[in-house]
């Protein structure tokens, strides 16, 4: 698949931005809230761990690959 690094670049900036605090500064993680609501609808397995790493689930991968071409997928 062809990726539209623009639109990737652009949502990565949207989803950075949540964390925004100190006038300019962002967090590098995801959001913690974001996280616990991917948990919620079974799309990763529990967040709250010592691990710098999310694993996903089956489902949480099958619509990761859909929506990255659906929304970054160059047409």
């Amino acid at each position: 698949m062809d990726i539209d690094t623009d639109k990737l670049d652009a949502a990565a900036l949207a989803i950075l931005s949540l964390t925004l605090h100190d006038d300019a500064r962002v967090w590098k993680g995801i959001d913690w809230e974001v996280t616990d609501r991917l948990h919620a609808k079974g799309l990763i397995e529990t967040p709250a761990n010592q691990a710098k790493s999310l694993v996903l689930t089956e489902r949480g991968l099958e619509l990761a690959r859909r929506s990255l071409e659906d929304l970054f997928g160059k047409e």
